[in-house]
């Protein structure tokens, strides 16, 4: 354990602090180290461009043995003026540099912690009250040193443990405190995580395993056929419209999970991995384990399996509709990656995306809410829709090529080459644009898609002129998390679009 004391007086309530954790860690059996800040001789100003560039003064040097030996480091410091003192900031300003705390990457956020596989203890003492510290100016230094300094360099996690109004507190308040400290080291018996953090870590794979973010336009989707089945915004008051979206939701949960599991070979080889590619790395960062995995697709699917059964009972269309019409829907989504199908190692899986996302939820939710799936509307209002979904699970593929391609997968990006796979998503946006002009006026299915060119024209300008661009780029772009972000958003006018029309008229 490291104890990094960051008043620039020692002899301050927060030097009792720093005594007294050390005390209570100390009686329970652990190694520790103390640096007091204000006894190191360093300059706390950065004069270089790169801190690496500043030769660090011994103690420094020293510093930096001690953080790579601890596997618990402790921060005890004033909150002043919300924040750090200067002593405590100059210390990490020069301390936590490229190549020693963090790294540049070609995945997630395109930085790394090299701090990993160590846990943190923040104590500190304020004049301001700590509840209005952490209500009313929401923790700005708690939240600087915890998530922006050690959790960016992989430090986690990171405790809190706050102690104020220092200048209100008479002397057994502040003896009070200090048993808090005390108890607080002590603790460190019961191993540096506990059970409660635990959960919470676990619960956030979990969380990061269903990859949330893409659920909303299946909702969408679902609530256009609903809506085309049942017009007006009561069918969101029935029981039925609820009870088979959380079917498809499990659906959902089912096939991420699953594409979690047989897509773990290139998800340890991608390297440039984000929010929109390369999965959610729960596998590949152990966070979850294969067996946790599975067990949620078993759960998954017993609860599909038991709403479907309730669906059935609730729904006024025939059973076979209901449940020959979700099971399509199933066998096409999990089959994306599932043997023995695996649509998506067999060059089908961007067409298997987009028929599921737009005509899959749509046509479930036109024939829960009663309509015939052999009615022409449904699969009318699916088209714009399925054209406009294309461009985005194509361009997915390019940041993944070299992952997948080595693990056997046949993505369009694979089979046609990045530069092809960008002239595909272009064609796909034109013909998507295309359909926007032509159903806008024609006032196809109800007027649903009255004015939507509007905005789907000028979005699709936007991404003709940026698909272009990287297609005439010298090599292939390693990241196109703005160009994927763009093209996710010319989707949303395809089905928000026909969703207010249809729920408003």
């Amino acid at each position: 354990m490291l104890v990094i004391l960051g008043h620039p007086r020692v002899d301050s309530l927060c030097g009792a602090l720093a005594d007294s954790y050390s005390e209570g860690a100390r009686s329970a059996g652990a190694q520790l180290r103390r640096l007091d800040l204000a006894a190191l001789d360093f300059d706390a100003h950065l004069h270089t461009y790169s801190p690496n560039d500043q030769p660090l003064e011994d103690d420094l040097r020293e510093a930096r043995e001690l953080v790579l030996w601890a596997d618990h480091l402790v921060f005890v410091y004033p909150t002043w003026w919300g924040g750090a003192p200067a002593l405590l900031k100059g210390f990490l300003d020069r301390l936590m540099a490229p190549g020693f705390a963090f790294q540049t990457s070609e995945g997630g956020t395109g930085y790394e912690g090299l701090l990993q596989d160590r846990s943190a203890q923040l104590i500190t003492t304020m004049d301001t009250p700590p509840l209005v510290h952490r209500l009313v100016y929401r923790q700005p230094g708690r939240n600087a040193l915890a998530r922006a300094t050690l959790g960016f360099c992989g430090v986690r996690p990171v405790r809190s443990l706050v102690f104020g109004s220092v200048k209100q507190a008479d002397p057994a308040q502040r003896e009070a405190w200090l048993a808090r400290a005390r108890e607080q080291g002590r603790a460190l018996r019961h191993g540096r995580v506990t059970r409660a953090e635990r959960l919470r870590q676990k619960a956030a794979a979990w969380l990061r395993s269903l990859r949330l973010q893409f659920y909303p336009m299946s909702w969408v989707a679902y609530a256009i056929g609903a809506l085309a089945a049942s017009p007006g915004g009561q069918v969101f008051e029935a029981p039925v419209f609820w009870m088979g979206y959380l079917c498809l939701f499990l659906l959902e949960v089912a096939t991420v999970l699953v594409n979690e599991l047989v897509d773990l070979p290139t998800d340890r080889r991608n390297r440039h991995y984000s929010t929109f590619t390369g999965g959610s790395r729960v596998l590949v960062d152990g966070s979850l384990s294969v067996r946790e995995v599975r067990t949620g697709i078993g759960v998954a699917l017993v609860g599909l399996l038991a709403c479907a059964g309730w669906l059935v009972s609730v729904s006024t269309a025939s059973p076979a509709a209901v449940l020959g019409t979700l099971g399509a829907v199933a066998v096409l989504a999990i089959g994306y990656t599932a043997p023995p199908l695996k649509l998506s190692y067999r060059g089908l899986g961007e067409l298997d995306v987009a028929v599921t996302h737009s005509i899959g939820v749509l046509l479930c939710g036109y024939v829960f809410l009663g309509g015939d799936w052999s009615d022409l509307a449904p699969w009318v209002l699916s088209v714009p829709l399925l054209l406009a979904t294309l461009p985005s699970i194509t361009l997915s593929g390019i940041p993944d090529l070299a992952s997948d391609c080595a693990a056997g997968k046949r993505t369009l990006a694979v089979r046609l080459g990045h530069r092809n796979a960008l002239r595909a998503s272009l064609v796909f946006v034109l013909l998507a644009a295309a359909a926007a002009l032509g159903w806008d006026s024609l006032g196809l299915v109800g007027g649903a898609y009255d004015g939507i060119a509007w905005a789907a024209l000028p979005h699709a300008a936007l991404l003709t002129w940026l698909l272009r661009r990287h297609a005439r780029a010298a090599e292939m772009p390693r990241r196109i998390d703005g160009l994927m972000a763009v093209t996710l958003g010319y989707v949303l006018w395809f089905g928000l679009v026909p969703l207010l029309r249809l729920a408003f008229g």
